[in-house]
């Protein structure tokens, strides 16, 4: 059986929580379009670049966080995964 993870994504100007459980694959799905979007931005200066099918929990928080930052206007997206 495949181990399951929590992926908890907070709001800053809110202070809402919002809670993700699933397998890898599963929460690789789940936020694939924002992993898509995030790799959209990344050829443009100061943005990271995105690996859309991480492998690990550490990987995708970081790819994910990475994203959504790229695509924020100001390069702050106000939203963190951990």
């Amino acid at each position: 059986m495949a181990k399951t993870f929590t992926v908890t994504m907070t709001r800053e100007r809110t202070g809402t929580e919002t809670v993700f459980v699933g397998t890898i694959s599963e929460l690789v799905e789940k936020f694939a379009y924002t992993l898509e979007c995030g790799a959209g931005y990344s050829r443009e200066k100061g943005n990271a670049k995105i690996n859309r099918s991480p492998t690990t929990l550490v990987s995708l928080i970081k790819n994910l966080n990475n994203a959504v930052n790229n695509s924020a206007a100001n390069g702050y997206a106000g939203q963190t995964y951990s």
